[in-house]
């Protein structure tokens, strides 16, 4: 069965209530199935809180923490605080959740910054707590970073039996982890020399490929989301133009030759028409799956183009 369309606006930075309410009820309006905020101990809104009055000031927009930083919170508090704003969302919720990465936070503020490997297994952990804690009756667990004992999490979330968790990344490790774990998968994207060529197609069938063979009979109903952009957005008949000045960017930060036409056909660019880039989505998720899409945040100007796009596609 082929998965409706998603797409996802951000919120960054710090606004005031008034403009909180005016964008998340304009991306509703606009036809956006989902409003998000990253998790950083920087200047900007504090996730749980700011989806709260999300939620409260739509009716059909979901919610998503894109994504929870796990070394910030004990997975206990992270199920109480989440299956609280599921009830107060009347069941909208998309749990987000990610081993972490800025280490400047972690030095900011005295808390140790694991190896990937110990971090990505200590949110593995946190999501088998989290799953636990959600489920009726008490809860116990014994693992190498968290231990729970006979404990009853509560409230219980509105969706059962929990809401749907976003687990993503770059490498095969992780996106193996999210196949196991997730419904929605993230394909993240580092955008440097070693890691941009796995926004092109050849990259894109070994990804998808490992997600595909974790997930076995699981994977016609997991979402695959993109989670960045190669380059802006450019609504426009000029495509190639508009591409080009994204390869000569890429050339100068990574060295790397990347052809017009390659950025234009990336899952991972939405550059080109609306019927251009409808015709594309398409394409994208018959070939990989791929049917939802961050394509970018409130502060940026040409997001408003895309509302064409997101009214013809989402859902559908």
């Amino acid at each position: 069965m082929t998965r409706p369309f998603q797409f996802i606006a951000g919120l960054r930075h710090v606004v005031d209530r008034a403009t909180l309410v005016e964008h998340a009820r304009d991306a509703e309006a606009i036809g956006y199935t989902h409003l998000c905020i990253h998790d950083h101990l920087a200047p900007q809104l504090a996730p749980i809180p700011m989806l709260t009055a999300v939620a409260m000031a739509t009716t059909r927009l979901r919610v998503c923490p894109l994504v929870l930083n796990n070394d910030l919170r004990h997975p206990a508090v992270v199920a109480q605080d989440v299956a609280t704003l599921d009830i107060v969302s009347d069941g909208r919720l998309d749990v987000g959740i990610g081993a972490g990465w800025n280490e400047p936070e972690y030095q900011a503020i005295g808390l140790p910054f694991d190896r990937p490997g110990v971090r990505i297994e200590r949110m593995a952990e946190a999501i088998a707590v989290l799953r636990g804690l959600f489920a009726d009756g008490p809860f116990s667990f014994s693992g190498r970073h968290y231990t729970i004992t006979d404990f009853d999490g509560h409230p219980k979330p509105v969706q059962r039996p929990h809401p749907p968790f976003i687990v993503g990344g770059t490498k095969e490790h992780v996106l193996r982890l999210a196949a196991r774990e997730g419904d929605i998968v993230g394909l993240d994207l580092r955008q440097d020399r070693a890691s941009l060529m796995d926004a092109f197609p050849e990259r894109m069938d070994t990804r998808v490929g490992w997600v595909r063979d974790e997930a076995g009979a699981r994977f016609k109903q997991l979402d695959l989301s993109v989670l960045r952009l190669v380059g802006p957005i450019a609504i426009t008949a000029n495509a190639v133009g508009a591409a080009r000045g994204v390869a000569d960017a890429y050339r100068t930060s990574t060295g790397l030759e990347i052809a017009p036409e390659d950025i234009i056909e990336s899952p991972y660019s939405l550059i080109g028409t609306i019927p251009s880039l409808v015709d594309k989505l398409r394409r994208a998720r018959d070939r990989w799956g791929i049917n939802s899409y961050l394509v970018g945040w409130y502060d940026e100007p040409e997001l408003a183009k895309l509302a064409p796009l997101i009214e013809r596609l989402a859902g559908a």
